[in-house]
């Protein structure tokens, strides 16, 4: 088998694994999370700007306990993510099929909390039962939640095609009828979630989210967090983009979930008023990590390919797309240049476009690893934050920092491949 054929053969697989409903509802719902991290971020932020003396100053002024407010919007937001998540990816799973997709949102939200621990332990050491805990209910409880989403959903979607359900007559309103039509399938679901909480009590003395934090998360979690899981997550989103493949949204749609609980563990270590910098127990590769260090100006962080070309392109062709592109690119939309110049399927542009952002990734990663940057935390920004500002906003100066020193890098590196590209267009234009 030739390398052409092996890499066709690849992306086929790719693409079909794109199309599967479950990562499909996946990579759907969890935009669902989208409005909640990043408003909670911006309180957040708000609460712990990166500018000295910000703290006392606020104090000053509104006296102690003045970020309470804030951090109670933060946690409300950030805290709740396994329900978002569960409520988001079935509503779009349930949704694709064609059935009832909000009551099928609502019974999964009930699974989940079925399977979850009721009750804490209070700092006295009694247990305080009747509640829903956070611990769970945030980032810790985010693979259950997607695990719970995929059984509530085919299990609802099984007995609505399958006329499983309570059939009323025509005369009744139709939120009636979606009422009953839903008891028979949330019986069902019900029961299957109190076998699971009572076969996981009997057999391993734990709840369901418990085991699968520390069978499956946990894992997932450390290994998205080494620098070779980083290099695979980076190289991948660039070379299914290339191939006309959105890479970004298959990717992330799988690891977006983990990478944001990593983030969030972070937070949970600030909020215990433990430093990140030099702590083992933080990660260092977070959604923010990827979202603005990584894919800086786009995918392939092409706002340096568009810098290159404005500095040596001279074919009309590269000048004029390079214009149209900079102002979306400034703001990491690249979809203009991936598909305008093209960058799919174009092989002067295939070893840039995978290289710049790996090589990215490892200086952000030495960045933090060495104490440079502060680990990132539960602050978000927009993803359309322009470079330099956001990494000012992320992690103070030294964040703007090393965005500029890639920015730098990805200039540099891609001159050379501009100019091979700007010579083709020229000799097009010249016959």
């Amino acid at each position: 088998m030739s390398k052409q054929e092996l890499f066709d053969k690849f992306v086929d697989l790719m693409g079909r694994f794109a199309e599967i409903k479950e990562v499909a509802a996946l990579r759907d719902g969890f935009i669902f999370t989208t409005p909640f991290t990043i408003a909670g971020s911006l309180f957040l932020l708000l609460a712990n700007l990166p500018i000295p003396g910000y703290t006392d100053f606020m104090t000053s002024i509104l006296g102690q306990g003045w970020a309470a407010p804030l951090n109670q919007v933060a946690g409300s937001t950030f805290d709740v993510l396994a329900i978002i998540v569960v409520l988001g990816m079935t509503y779009k799973y349930v949704d694709a099929e064609g059935c009832d997709a909000i009551s099928a949102a609502v019974l999964s939200v009930s699974a989940l909390f079925i399977v979850m621990k009721s009750s804490v332990i209070g700092p006295s050491g009694e247990e305080v039962t009747g509640v829903i805990p956070k611990l769970w209910a945030g980032s810790n409880g985010v693979i259950t939640a997607i695990l719970v989403s995929i059984i509530v959903s085919r299990i609802f979607c099984y007995c609505e095609k399958n006329k499983i359900t309570i059939k009323m007559p025509p005369q009744v309103p139709g939120g009636v009828q979606r009422a009953f039509a839903a008891l028979i399938p949330a019986v069902i679901i019900f029961a299957t979630f109190a076998v699971i909480y009572t076969l996981c009590n009997l057999i391993a003395n734990m709840t369901f989210p418990e085991i699968v934090f520390k069978i499956l998360q946990t894992p997932l979690q450390s290994l998205s967090d080494t620098i070779g899981g980083g290099i695979i997550i980076t190289a991948l989103q660039s070379i299914l983009f290339w191939a006309g493949i959105h890479g970004p949204n298959i990717v992330g749609g799988v690891m977006n979930p983990v990478l944001l609980a990593n983030a969030i563990d972070n937070q949970h270590l600030l909020d215990a008023g433990l430093s990140l910098v030099g702590n083992e127990q933080a990660k260092i590769i977070t959604i923010q990590f990827t979202d603005v260090f990584i894919k800086s100006g786009g995918c392939g962080m092409t706002l340096g390919f568009l810098i290159a070309a404005f500095l040596k392109a001279k074919s009309s062709q590269m000048k004029s797309i390079s214009k149209l592109a900079f102002i979306p690119g400034l703001f990491n939309i690249n979809e203009p240049i991936i598909f305008g110049l093209p960058i799919v399927f174009n092989p002067y542009l295939l070893f840039p476009f995978i290289v710049v952002p790996v090589i990215a990734m490892i200086i952000t990663y030495f960045a933090i690893a060495i104490g440079f940057m502060a680990p990132l935390s539960a602050i978000q920004v927009p993803w359309t934050t322009p470079p330099i500002l956001a990494g000012l906003l992320l992690d103070g100066w030294q964040g703007a920092v090393i965005q500029i020193i890639n920015l730098l890098m990805a200039t540099i590196i891609y001159l050379p491949f501009v100019k091979l590209q700007d010579n083709v267009y020229l000799k097009e234009e010249q016959e």
